[in-house]
């Protein structure tokens, strides 16, 4: 009888690691899509960003060519 046992405890260990290997494969995914998600999401934050600052600039430098044009010119900024 316990020789029975025996073969069936040691076939039920690979399929138990084999479980187990599962479970962690699928934490590391997990992980990897949320850090994947989070990257995509911070690109575009920055990219978002970005661009208004870029928007921001342009128009200041808008501005300064205005005024450097009028200093040239000669005329009075008010």
């Amino acid at each position: 009888m316990a020789a029975q046992h025996q073969p069936q405890h040691a076939a039920q260990r690979p399929i138990q690691q084999d479980w187990a290997n599962r479970e962690y494969v699928e934490v590391i995914t997990c992980s990897i899509k949320k850090i994947s998600d989070f990257l995509n999401s911070f690109d575009m934050s920055c990219r978002s960003r970005l661009a208004t600052l870029n928007e921001k600039l342009t128009e200041l430098e808008r501005r300064v060519e205005y005024i450097e044009a009028r200093i040239t010119k000669g005329e009075t900024l008010s």
